[in-house]
């Protein structure tokens, strides 16, 4: 993956690369921060980072706005969406 592709990257997808360069190629941290441009207090909070709440329900929260909004033959508005849900619990 270039260098330019690796900076644009979601933010775990960076934290993977740095870790996968120091099991691979035995490249310091350090060094790779310093070449993605990231500090290694950002690298070490990614690296232990675990999944909000928010991340982990909005799948779920999609796949169920898609039921509803399908169910009603696609006539419901966003409105009347988010009512169902609410019902719904």
């Amino acid at each position: 993956m270039p260098l330019g592709e690796v900076a644009a990257a979601a933010p775990a997808t960076v934290a993977g690369v740095i870790s996968n360069q120091r099991t691979e190629y035995g490249i310091p941290h350090t060094v790779s921060c310093r070449a993605l441009g990231v500090s290694q207090s950002w690298f070490y909070k990614w690296r232990t980072r675990q999944p909000a709440r928010r991340e982990l329900r909005g799948p779920r929260l999609k796949d169920e706005v898609r039921e509803v909004f399908d169910r009603s033959g696609g006539t419901y508005s966003s409105l009347r969406v988010f009512i169902e849900l609410v019902r719904q619990g």
